[in-house]
């Protein structure tokens, strides 16, 4: 059987189940949710290969996810999972639907695409030359900048530079991606904020934190458009990665087996359709809404951007050893000299 959620990730330490750890994931709670409601074999709470237990994708600390699908074996056609579920599952996950899947269903290996949002705050696209504020607005202009950056990224290309461990041309790295846009801004509490949307084949760690980061550096004037076709290349660039806050993961995509399975007679297709407005709903008072907060109480943006100026944009090869610049030390003591006051303060 196929579940279909929606979670919060915010007090949680990622997708993974880390139960031997002690950590608290969202795995971990489902599990426990199943085992509470005798949905699933006790033994298969610490062993859920046991119950072909598989995600569609891993979503990192904080991270939350709208349209997530886990697969594992469940009754089948049972009216009261859902709703017994989610009366024993913490308000910020959310057990939409269960539906029906082939025998050998794997959510991982079968899915064509990943969609995610990224809610920021537009100043994040200020020019350089602006006092970066919490009161700036952006125009029509900025949006069409921020779409002709964003455009730059589709297609098939190496992002080795924008995560760790990997060479250039290394066939790993090289990742495709269908679209990157931005939608319109909107105010929410004194502050305005649009939502960018990328959806591509697959992502590697951080992958997408860095490309939002390169696209604001570049918007903002700290570095040029063409810098993003050099990061593709033989060289070693410095990429800022945005900060982890807003980020979301959206849909994971099943269109090749919906075609081929979703019509069949037997199974169900991997369709949100039925419960568009619950997740609708769970996104814009949930997920929406405390990263917004958050975001108000934190100023996670704007400590961001004080630093993105340091960045130096200089391709070097990959066989060099980077070195730190002077400011950018300086910024790292400061940082640690007052995390250390406020520890002293806090004892």
């Amino acid at each position: 059987m196929a579940c279909m959620l929606s979670f919060s990730g915010k007090d949680y330490m990622g997708m993974q189940n880390q139960r031997s750890q002690g950590l608290k994931t969202i795995e971990g709670e489902l599990l426990e949710a199943f085992t509470k409601g005798g949905f699933i074999d006790p033994e298969w709470l610490d062993n859920p290969q046991k119950a072909f237990f598989q995600r569609a994708s891993r979503t990192d600390k904080g991270v939350s996810a709208l349209k997530m699908i886990i697969s594992l074996k469940l009754p089948p056609d049972d009216p009261t999972l859902v709703p017994e579920m989610n009366a024993i599952l913490p308000p910020d996950i959310r057990l939409q639907s269960v539906v029906r899947v082939t025998k050998n269903f794997n959510c991982k290996s079968a899915a064509d695409a990943r969609t995610y949002l990224y809610l920021t705050p537009t100043f994040a696209f200020s020019p350089v030359t602006d006092t970066i504020s919490e009161s700036w607005r952006s125009t029509p202009e900025t949006i069409d900048n921020v779409n002709k950056v964003l455009k730059t990224f589709n297609g098939s290309h190496y992002f080795h530079n924008y995560t760790s461990g990997k060479l250039p041309l290394e066939p790993s790295s090289r990742r495709h991606i269908y679209e990157f846009t931005c939608g319109q801004p909107f105010e929410n509490d004194g502050l305005e904020y649009c939502i960018l949307k990328i959806k591509g084949q697959s992502f590697m760690l951080h992958q997408i934190r860095k490309m939002i980061g390169m696209t604001m550096a570049v918007v903002r004037g700290h570095t040029s458009l063409s810098k993003i076709e050099e990061t593709f290349g033989m060289d070693r660039i410095d990429i800022p990665r945005a900060p982890g806050l807003g980020l979301v993961l959206d849909e994971v995509h099943f269109d090749r087996y919906n075609k081929r399975y979703g019509s069949d007679g037997i199974h169900e297709p991997l369709s949100w359709a039925k419960v568009e407005d619950q997740v609708t709903d769970f996104r814009d008072n949930v997920v929406f809404a405390d990263i917004m907060s958050t975001e108000k109480a934190s100023h996670s943006m704007l400590d961001w951007m004080i630093h993105l100026g340091m960045h130096r944009f200089v391709p070097r090869h990959f066989e060099e050893d980077g070195e730190t610049s002077p400011l950018i030390q300086a910024a790292l003591h400061v940082a640690r000299d007052t995390k250390l006051k406020d520890s002293l303060e806090d004892t």
